[in-house]
């Protein structure tokens, strides 16, 4: 039976692939990350360190922060899955939003202020599956070590 600080290292060394999978995926691979791309990557930093912490220290704390963590990883995963697949409107961060009644200047600015890369379209995809529902899939499994690293004895 694996113990709680095996677990937790685990699950952090899960977040942390996902981490470099994202970095390699814009450095080497010249992939743009969106806003909600890098929204996703915050928890799993949390998620690192609270591993390490968690194999440092006894107690069930920092393994429920990682559960916390990776299961909000998750559910902005789950969230821009949604906005990819037009389920709900685009976060005003990762569009130009409405340009109906601004003025030229204001355009213009509001143009060159806008992301690069838009939230809804999908940059990747491997069997149908974006990035998104791969870290929203792989997040969850996470969040399940963490939470039963945080309840062994």
């Amino acid at each position: 039976m694996m113990t709680r600080r095996t677990l937790s290292l685990l699950a952090a060394t899960g977040s942390a692939a996902l981490l470099l999978g994202a970095f390699a995926f814009q450095y080497l691979g010249g992939l743009a990350p969106c806003a909600m791309c890098i929204w996703q990557r915050y928890p799993h930093m949390v998620a690192l360190a609270a591993g390490i912490g968690a194999w440092l220290l006894p107690g069930a704390i920092l393994p429920l922060i990682g559960a916390a963590t990776a299961a909000t990883s998750a559910g902005i995963g789950l969230f821009h899955i949604g906005v990819e697949r037009n389920w709900w409107k685009v976060p005003a961060t990762c569009s130009s939003g409405d340009i109906t009644s601004i003025s030229a200047e204001d355009l213009m600015a509001q143009i060159m202020s806008a992301p690069l890369v838009r939230c809804d379209e999908v940059a990747w995809s491997l069997m149908g599956l974006s990035m998104a529902n791969w870290n929203a899939i792989i997040s969850a499994g996470l969040a399940a070590i963490w939470l039963i690293a945080a309840f062994r004895p």
